[in-house]
């Protein structure tokens, strides 16, 4: 089954099978708690908070690439001994889940659309799935420590698109920032942008309800 997307997109894709989420910033409003993870570390480092620049780094890239870049490199040997003392459960409850996710979900499962998260978070993914309740919505959920080159890289949208077996044409990777713009450009996927005007993208979506409405209109058939 898919949604065709004719009469409201001018961009790609014109019919839609699958749609594939970033988690930070997308599913999740987690700025806050990202923030909070990396500060924690730096606090037991004995370093003060990250700068701004840092939490923007931190915020879009994979943990490995994210420690490494807001640690001094005179500190470098301790950066596996100091993240594995710290549990993002003490970060869980700050983490928000977007306004309209379940209800988009459930209309996508129900029009046959194939749904999966491709993000550059690792081991606390499933943190995330089992604290939200998503079990059952997105197969699959490919993290930066399936694929051997995170985003930027178009491997872990290569990998979805393999195990669906569908054509680039025929889905869209819904992302908010720069590196799911790069990754989307690279593997020639279809990008929507979520709450970030200044991405280039083939549809921009200001919130999930908005683009529940405008998904359901698509489905309904033509007036006579």
């Amino acid at each position: 089954m898919a949604l065709s997307l004719s009469h409201f997109l001018s961009g790609r894709p014109k019919t839609l099978r699958g749609l594939i989420f970033d988690c930070d910033g997308v599913l999740l409003d987690s700025r806050g708690s990202n923030v909070s993870y990396y500060n924690l570390y730096r606090a037991k480092l004995g370093l003060p908070p990250m700068s701004p620049e840092q939490e923007d780094y931190v915020h879009m890239h994979a943990v490995q690439e994210s420690l490494r870049h807001i640690t001094p490199p005179e500190l470098a040997h301790r950066i596996a001994e100091t993240h594995k003392d710290l549990d993002y459960r003490e970060v869980l409850p700050s983490l928000v889940m977007e306004p309209g996710l379940v209800e988009l979900l459930g209309f996508l499962r129900r029009q046959g659309v194939r749904l999966a998260v491709n993000t550059n978070r690792t081991t606390t993914m499933h943190l995330v799935i089992d604290h939200f309740g998503l079990h059952g919505f997105f197969s699959p959920v490919v993290t930066a420590g399936d694929v051997q080159n995170p985003k930027p890289h178009p491997e872990s949208l290569f990998k979805i698109l393999g195990i669906w077996d569908l054509p680039r044409e025929e889905i869209a990777f819904l992302g908010d920032s720069s590196v799911d713009e790069t990754t989307a450009q690279a593997a020639d996927v279809p990008f929507w942008a979520y709450k970030n005007e200044r991405l280039r993208a083939e549809h921009h979506v200001d919130g999930f309800a908005g683009l529940l409405a405008r998904l359901r209109a698509a489905s309904l058939p033509p007036a006579p």
